[in-house]
């Protein structure tokens, strides 16, 4: 016989009008009303940790109508009622938490454009690979901008900055590479590579631009330029490479026998070792 909990006992023993009185209303999820959003088509760079996303934040951000902050962490918001009777109130309204936290995305990211004064949004943050439907869900839409590199080379940029177990390390490469893969392979979309970012900044900021309905600027490559925010860790990449305001050359990507077996299927996949 399965165990009961003790707060199914005791819910069991209620009058069934306080069972009713106390019981959760039922979840709507869904997206938002029409009129409820603020923001109109915001982009999403989907990348893995250490990928160049913050040099094509950067990039995107120099532009005089494409705003790019630091990574914000999305996955790290939400709303949390306390009280069932919260729940009910926001039930009311036609609202549950997950539609809460999709206006409180919508109202912060509308904030960060608004405060800018330009026009386009372009949001980066690497775990957003991880909310891709909820984001879909909270701006239908939304734009993706998927950002590739070397698996190989991830891995090795992640031992640069600390120490870690070279097969953790392999698999948390892999885990965000292949959320990356996945969505990808079922969302519209632009691919982008960070080698390809790194050695022809220009090319590939014009194949952005055009993808963002923009105009292309040149000013777009010399990023040192512009107001950016601070570079620090938890935000984006903090390194003095990236501070240095100039585009450099990518290193030459590793052995491929210095690529993890386990790197090796989605690195072929994207084209960076023979199939």
């Amino acid at each position: 016989m399965a165990a009961v909990s003790l707060k199914s006992r005791v819910n069991a023993a209620l009058p069934a009008a306080v069972r009713d009185r106390l019981a959760s209303p039922p979840p709507l999820s869904g997206p938002l009303a029409a009129g409820d959003r603020l923001l109109t088509a915001p982009a999403f760079v989907l990348s893995s940790v250490r990928s160049g996303s913050t040099l094509l934040r950067v990039l995107l951000n120099t532009h005089s109508q494409i705003h790019a902050p630091h990574e914000l962490h999305l996955r790290n918001i939400w709303v949390k009622t306390r009280h069932h009777n919260t729940e009910w109130a926001l039930h009311e309204m036609e609202l549950d938490p997950a539609q809460l936290t999709y206006l409180l995305w919508d109202r912060l990211l509308h904030r960060q454009l608004e405060r800018s004064g330009k026009r386009i949004l372009v949001n980066k943050t690497p775990s957003d690979v991880f909310i891709v439907d909820r984001i879909r869900e909270c701006w239908p839409d939304a734009r993706f901008i998927f950002l590739l590199r070397h698996p190989g080379a991830i891995m090795r940029s992640r031992e640069k900055i600390g120490t870690f177990d070279a097969e953790a390390n392999a698999a948390r490469v892999l885990r965000y590479c292949e959320a990356v893969e996945a969505a990808r392979t079922r969302l519209p979309g632009l691919t982008v590579r960070y080698e390809d970012v790194a050695t022809d900044p220009a090319a590939e900021t014009k194949r952005l631009c055009e993808f963002l309905g923009v105009t292309w600027e040149p000013g777009m490559v010399d990023y040192g330029e512009g107001d950016h925010g601070r570079y620090r860790r938890g935000i984006g990449d903090w390194n003095d490479k990236l501070k240095s305001g100039q585009v450099q050359a990518p290193p030459p990507p590793p052995p491929e026998g210095e690529v993890p077996q386990s790197l090796r299927p989605i690195a072929a996949a994207w084209g960076y070792l023979p199939t």
